[in-house]
Formats: C-alpha cells, structure tokens, sequence
C-alpha cells in the first residue's frame, strides 16, 4: 500500500539569518544550536526536508520509541526549524511534521561593517565622559543654553551633562570609554577617532593656541596645537540661543593610531606608537582621554563640540578599521 500524500503549508522564516553581533539573535542560536547538537534531530530533518511525515513513521524509520521522537520533535520545533500540524489519521488525528527551514547562515561580521572600507564605527555623545578633572574657565551647553553654573567643575557631574552639546575647560582632561567591539577573527590596521575641537579663550581669540593631547588607553598618540578658539562668524549649527562674542565652532579633526605610528588627519605624527601597544584585547572598553596637561607649553584650553554645535553634526566617533 503507497504512503498518503501529506501536505503542510510552511509559514514563517525559510531562509534563516541570524549574527553573532546582534545580542537578540543569541537565544535564538543556542536554540538551534542545540537543535541541531543530535544525530538523531539531523536524520528527523533529513527525513522531513523533502516530505511530510507523521511522528510515527519517523519513530518507525528511525526505529526509535515514539515518546522519544516526540521529544525530538518539540525541540526542533523550539528552534523553529519544522513546524507540526494535526491531521486526521486512520484512528483520530496524528501530528504531522515538515522541514520549515531552507538555509540557515551564522554570520561573525558585525553588521555595521561597511563594505566599502571594512570599517565599524562608534558615535560617543560628549557629555557621556567616564571621567574627568577639570579646572576653569569651564562650562557645559545644551542646545537651550548653559547646563548649571559657568566656571564650576562640579557642573561637570550634573546629572544633566549626557545632554551636553558644548563643553569647554582650561586645564585638565574627560575620559571616554567607548565598548570594545574590535573582531578577534580579523586583522584591524587602523584605530581613529574623529572629534570636533578648538582652544579655550576669554570670549573668543581666532589667535589663541592650545597644547591638546590625545590619550588611548593611557598611552599617548599626540598633541596637537589648536591654533586657535573660534567665534568670528556663527557656527553652522551653534543655535541660536548661544550669543555671539562666544566660542562658535572648532576643528573636525582626526587622530589615528595604525601598526607603524601615530597619525592626525592622515599625516604621521608618532612613529612611536603602535595599535598593538594599546592591548585592545585585554579589555571590554577603549579609553580616550582629551586634555590640557600641567606642563604644556600653550595652555589655551579646549571647547569639544557636540551634533548641535559647531559646523559638524557629530559627536565623537570612534572607527576601527581592518
């Protein structure tokens, strides 16, 4: 006697993507990771990938006990991989079981890598500093104005600064620490990051040059001297609340470490530096430290520019690129 023809109609995902990066995939791969950890779940697939079948006759060609396949069954089903549906058989009904999934692909790249330049990169807002020491002049600004009291450092602890959009300091540093998302499985030639930045001057000064040094994970790429705090026409995207006679945009400037040195904007700066001396992978964050130190020669302060300030609609980005 022929075997019925059963049919299911497969809904839901034939092509399953899931990607390693994307931390609400986890659950869903160990799901069917374990799904597919049993000889026996592979051979059910087998099986249903080209026919419907009913537990039964999986537990009979696989010679195993219906209990067990039915367990098997409810797992692969968990992991989304066969759907099952009730059908009338020749005593009552039966469960009846099909392979859902066509392909399945595990993806380790993170999603956000460009296919371009192979590069993955993280925006920090600039109130959102780990750290800092700070000493005035000083200030922080929201798109609505001065955040607290000027010239006060304990404004830099203000509940409001993660909205800050416009922060200035004399003398001292902020600290970031951005999440370590360097892929182990691919060799990275270049670690940057990208901020807006001019001196600190009373008022504003186009002639005020500041010594600002660049700091990751406590190893010095550079200093560069701001040449200047700049507020002789508006900033592109300064507000409108902020008065003239003030800071009004900076530099957009970048600073690069690659396997043979230190780089601002692409021109080498510190033969002495290198990514591997950074140790990227002993820990879970990457620090950068903006400052003025104690002993530099032009003590002129530093203004860091948020998305609503200045003439670049950015805050601090961090890129990797491999």
């Amino acid at each position: 006697m022929s075997k019925p023809k059963r049919t299911i109609k497969i809904i839901g995902e034939r092509d399953i993507e899931l990607n390693l990066s994307n931390p609400a995939h986890h659950e869903r791969i160990a799901s069917i990771g374990k799904a597919l950890s049993s000889p026996i779940r592979l051979q059910i697939l087998a099986l249903l990938k080209d026919c419907a079948m009913s537990v039964q006759e999986i537990a009979h060609i696989l010679n195993i006990p219906v209990s067990s396949t039915a367990v098997h069954i409810r797992c692969l089903e968990d992991a989304q991989l066969i759907i099952t549906e009730v059908q009338p058989g020749n005593h009552g009904s039966m469960r009846v079981c099909i392979c859902s999934m066509q392909t399945f692909t595990l993806s380790t790249v993170n999603p956000e890598l460009s296919a371009v330049d192979n590069s993955v990169s993280i925006e920090m807002p600039i109130g959102h500093y780990f750290q800092c020491k700070i000493e005035p002049t000083c200030g922080l600004a929201d798109e609505n104005g001065a955040i607290d009291m000027y010239d006060s450092p304990s404004s830099f602890y203000s509940l409001n600064r993660t909205k800050a959009q416009l922060l200035w300091f004399r003398q001292g540093y902020v600290e970031y620490r951005f999440q370590n998302l360097i892929n182990p499985m691919r060799h990275l030639s270049e670690l940057s990051f990208s901020v807006e930045i001019c001196s600190e001057a009373p008022g504003y000064l186009n002639d005020w040059p500041s010594d600002i040094t660049i700091t990751v994970n406590g190893i010095e790429l550079t200093t560069f001297c701001s040449p200047g705090d700049f507020g002789d026409r508006r900033g592109k995207l300064t507000p409108a609340i902020w008065p003239n006679g003030r800071t009004q945009y900076g530099l957009l400037k970048t600073f690069s470490i690659r396997e043979n040195g230190g780089y601002i904007d692409h021109m080498p700066v510190n033969p002495s530096i290198s990514i591997k001396q950074l140790k990227l992978d002993k820990c879970p964050y990457i620090a950068l430290r903006i400052g003025i130190k104690e002993d530099a020669k032009h003590i002129g302060g530093i203004n860091i520019f948020g998305e609503k300030y200045g003439d670049y609609p950015q805050g601090i980005i961090m890129t990797f690129t491999y």
